[in-house]
């Protein structure tokens, strides 16, 4: 149905190439035309100060989860005013002994206009169905909570 493209573009920048101190730092470009410097996670022995693969990722299932509730929102003409999210991902060992981002947790937090009622329960429906339609989430065996 539709292809999204992404470049990633590496180049050693020390004069060694040793586990402990090459440069993890890289650039993602995008078809879109956005490019994002990025490098591994601190822990990993990169910058902090860049976007690590990991953050992208839990900022991918958010940001999904995000768009597919307020189209659903707009479809049921549920009018919502924000939308907030402080997504935290979990790296720890899988099933089978591996490290990978096992569970990501979502703690969205709405707010409908004036006049919008939506109660617990319906909320709660509502981010369901977003996240059964969300492609990031059902493209991923990562565990996605919404709290």
């Amino acid at each position: 149905m539709s292809t999204h493209e992404a470049g990633v573009r590496w180049a050693r920048a020390t004069p060694d190439f040793l586990y402990d101190t090459y440069d993890r730092g890289h650039t993602v470009h995008y078809a879109s035309g956005a490019s994002l410097a990025a490098s591994s996670a601190p822990e990993f022995k990169g910058d902090a100060k860049k976007l690590n693969p990991e953050e992208a990722f839990v900022g991918a299932l958010s940001s999904c989860h995000m768009l597919t509730f307020l189209a659903i929102c707009a479809r049921k003409r549920l009018v919502v005013d924000a939308y907030e999210d402080d997504a935290v991902g979990h790296i720890e060992r899988n099933g089978a002994g591996r490290m990978a981002v096992t569970r990501v947790e979502l703690r969205p937090r709405v707010r409908f206009a004036p006049g919008t009622e939506v109660g617990a329960a319906a909320l709660a429906a509502l981010h369901h169905s977003a996240h059964e339609n969300c492609f990031i989430a059902q493209s991923v065996s990562t565990v996605v909570t919404v709290a």
